[in-house]
């Protein structure tokens, strides 16, 4: 291989595009992946909050 070629091999974009696409679609399916399994302490969690706030405005109110 000349110069010319391994330059041109080295300098040519033209699937980078494709690859980002699919690297970024790969990181929301994983996201989406830890959520679904995550869900239940989620939820836990945020009832825990809303718990939490319900109580202590009770505790004003009365």
């Amino acid at each position: 291989m000349s110069n010319s070629n391994v330059k041109q091999f080295f300098t040519d974009e033209s699937g980078q595009g494709i690859t980002e696409y699919g690297a970024l679609l790969a990181f929301v399916a994983l996201l989406i992946g830890m959520l679904f399994t995550q869900q239940s302490a989620l939820n836990t969690a945020i009832n825990g909050a809303f718990s939490s706030v319900v109580k202590q405005l009770n505790n004003i109110s009365t």
